[in-house]
């Protein structure tokens, strides 16, 4: 049987995912190799403790320094976020990532284009959902700038692989972290 195109970037990941390190180490390790893979400019993660509806971007990859870094404090979920970002109440709500080739042409049932203008700047965009149990643990969220990137289907079954090999290290990385 032949291996699949990602079979080897996966493989890699895994053992990213297993290393001996901390959570934190090996998450970073992770996005380190899913960026370049995917041929992104960002890719970021998003952690979350939903047992109280709080979350940041914790950690990301840039191609260069260029390249706008998210990350922010800890913050409160559950509130006007999903009612503003459609991307985030379907992460809640726990439905399958949502793959968009171009910001600009996506309807408003499933982004706010205003919103990702001025909070991301992205113009192609992953929100793969880290979820188990109808509880929403994680996004990870490789994006392109500047131009359309048409997501292949290698490319989602990369992804699709990838947020559940990244859950049980979210959630290492989330237990017992102090989130106020």
């Amino acid at each position: 049987m032949a291996d699949s195109p990602h079979s080897e970037p996966l493989a890699a990941l895994r053992a990213a995912l297993a290393a001996d390190a901390t959570p934190e180490a090996r998450l970073q390790a992770a996005l380190d190799l899913a960026g370049p893979h995917l041929r992104a400019d960002r890719c970021f993660l998003y952690v979350r403790n939903p047992a109280r509806a709080r979350g940041r971007i914790a950690l990301v990859w840039r191609l260069d320094e260029a390249v706008p870094d998210p990350r922010h404090p800890w913050q409160d979920d559950a509130g006007d976020l999903p009612k503003e970002d459609p991307l985030f109440r379907a992460a809640l709500a726990c439905q399958p990532s949502v793959f968009v080739d171009d910001v600009t042409e996506a309807g408003p049932e499933t982004l706010n284009q205003e919103f990702e203008r001025k909070t991301f700047g992205h113009r192609a965009l992953v929100h793969a959902h880290i979820t188990e149990n109808g509880q929403l643990w994680g996004i990870l969220q490789p994006c392109v700038f500047g131009h359309p990137h048409h997501w292949t289907a290698a490319e989602r079954t990369y992804l699709n692989e990838a947020v559940g090999l990244l859950l049980p290290v979210v959630q290492a990385y989330m237990d017992g972290r102090d989130v106020s």
